[in-house]
Parts: C-alpha cells; structure tokens; sequence
C-alpha cells in the first residue's frame, strides 16, 4: 500500500457552466493547497461550488480560469490514483459486490485474477467479506458506503476525494464510518478531501477547514485542526470550541 498521500493545489482556479443558455459562475479565484497525507474538510452553503472543486480535483471538469496541480504539475485529466467518491457513490447495479471494488483495477488493465485479490483485500478491509456475490440493492446504506470505499482503497489511490459520503445514513452508523475514514487516514497518510455539510464532521475529520463563501465560491477562510485523531476529541470541550468557530465562519462567509 502507498504510504505518501498526493499533494493537490488550486491557483487561482474558477470555474464557469451553462445553464439554459445562461453562463452560471460556480467558482471564483479558489486558491489553497492540501499538503500531502493532510484530511481536509471543505464546507460551505448549499449550492456554493464544492462539488465542481471536487470534480476539477479529480481530472472530471476542466477550470475555465486558473488551474488545478497535483504534486506540483497541472491536472490535464484523470489520475489512475485518484479515487473519487460521488454523492450517490457511484456503483454499479448491475454488477456484484466484488465486480464493483474490481473496477477501477479492471479499468485500469489490471488482470483479472490479481484485482479479484486485491479487491477481496479491500473488502475484508471494510468488514464486506462473505458479501462478495451480492448486488448494491442487496446492502445497507451503510455497507454501500463501504463498499464505495473499498473501491478507492482497492486501487491503492494517494488521493481519496469524497462528495458528502456519509449524509444519507443515521447518525450513530455516521459516526462510525467516520472513524473507520480516520482510521483508514492515519494508517495509510493518503490525502484526502472531504466535502460536506456538516460542522462536526468537518471538525471530526478535517486537519484543514476550508471555509466556502456563497455562489460563486470562494476562500473565505482556511482554519487549521491540529487535534484531529486525538483521544476523545469528539468529546472534548475543544470540539466544542472549534465547531463554534467553523459556524461563526460560515455566518461570515454567507453574509459576506
């Protein structure tokens, strides 16, 4: 397994869509830089532009102003170690269990036998062995987002991107797949960028807090998270503390 996350920086970058013949400007000058095996949360209002983030991050949308580097040299397009994680997880009705965590392998020309291996690696990894002949209707929500985690771990990626992965799913199995993200962070050091839109997920998982403004998205603020992966930090009157200042950050960032 990789042992060095990726590097990903955003410089200057804005990104402009039509929408009914109307240009629509999702985001403007976003200029910020996730270190190398750093977790970092993006936040933001509804609508702002953290998804069109993640999809220039992972080579999907090209900017139409700035640019977007990785480890230092311009995204052009998809990066086979990358993995990307859309809000509705992006799997394959069609296919079982084992045939989703394969695929990006399989995509990428790996043979079949060795990414069943690695795949069946990955899945016991998230707790989904013995479901391995099962369909995605067949699962839990819960064990879904497994399974779309097991996809990117399965292709041993330094650069995990997620689009709100957990927000479909109660609170008490939420948590628990966010620790089970924080430990697959700190045990590997790949980078990965969460977006969401809750404060204390953001507080919970991010090292980096970056604060969007509305539409078109901005910067508005980075706040740094050192505590992250402590003992008891959920609990801590300094978990309070931060998810305090990220709402004071986002009323700010709305208001602006």
């Amino acid at each position: 397994m990789q042992q060095k996350g990726a590097q990903v920086a955003f410089r200057h970058t804005g990104l402009v869509y039509n929408r009914d013949g109307q240009a629509v400007r999702a985001c403007a000058d976003v200029d910020f830089t996730v270190p190398a095996g750093c977790s970092a949360a993006v936040i933001g209002p509804s609508g702002c532009g953290k998804s069109s983030l993640l999809l220039m991050a992972a080579g999907l949308l090209e900017p139409t102003d700035g640019e977007v580097l990785v480890n230092g040299r311009p995204l052009t397009g998809p990066r086979r170690e990358t993995a990307f994680i859309p809000q509705d997880l992006g799997l394959f009705p069609w296919k079982t269990v084992l045939q989703n965590a394969m695929a990006g392998l399989r995509f990428h020309g790996m043979p079949k036998a060795a990414a069943a291996q690695r795949a069946r690696e990955a899945l016991e990894s998230v707790g989904l062995e013995g479901f391995e002949r099962a369909y995605p209707k067949d699962l839990s929500g819960g064990m879904r987002q497994r399974l779309a985690l097991a996809r990117g771990l399965a292709i041993d990626a330094d650069l995990l991107l997620m689009d709100e992965p957990l927000s479909a799913i109660d609170a008490l199995l939420r948590e628990d797949l966010q620790d089970m993200l924080l430990d697959f962070w700190r045990r590997s050091a790949r980078t990965q960028v969460l977006v969401t839109h809750s404060i204390e997920e953001a507080v919970y998982l991010g090292q980096v807090i970056v604060v969007f403004s509305d539409r078109p998205a901005t910067v508005a603020c980075c706040l740094d998270n050192p505590r992250v992966g402590t003992p008891d930090w959920r609990d801590s009157d300094g978990f309070a503390a931060q998810c305090r200042a990220v709402r004071e950050a986002l009323a700010r960032a709305v208001d602006r």
